[in-house]
């Protein structure tokens, strides 16, 4: 699966957090800060829906439309953390999830699963490996 880009994952913090919003209230909570027009809000959010990472739910009106994550949290910030770690940083081993502990965006239980999520390829690898 692709990562999300940077305003891509701006949005899926927004709706994790926010639950089921309308373009216009998505960007009227994130675009100013980003020095986004609300035609800049919609792209991205029309592209993510290409993509299949948003999608429009329940009743849209003729004014709006409403949208969801699509994503799941704690796998697309693994996802990314991983990437981040491994590829970027060039780490070897397991990785803390504890190192997010502090974050807004993940309970206890999320943490747990995330460190499941980071480190399991590397458990995979070590067992291929026969250690």
């Amino acid at each position: 699966m692709s990562k999300p880009n940077a305003s891509e994952l701006v949005i899926l913090k927004y709706l994790w957090s926010a639950g089921r919003r309308t373009a216009r209230e998505i960007h009227e909570s994130i675009g100013p800060a980003q020095g986004w027009q609300l035609s800049t809000t919609r792209t991205v959010i029309n592209r993510m829906e290409t993509k299949g990472w948003v999608k429009r739910d329940g009743e849209s009106t003729e004014a709006a439309a409403f949208y969801v994550a699509v994503l799941d949290r704690v796998e697309t910030l693994g996802g990314l953390v991983r990437q981040l770690a491994r590829q970027v940083l060039d780490l070897k081993g397991p990785l803390p999830a504890t190192l997010f502990a502090e974050s807004p965006h993940l309970s206890s239980e999320e943490l747990d699963e995330l460190d499941a999520i980071i480190n399991a390829a590397e458990d995979k690898e070590r067992a291929e490996r026969g250690e």
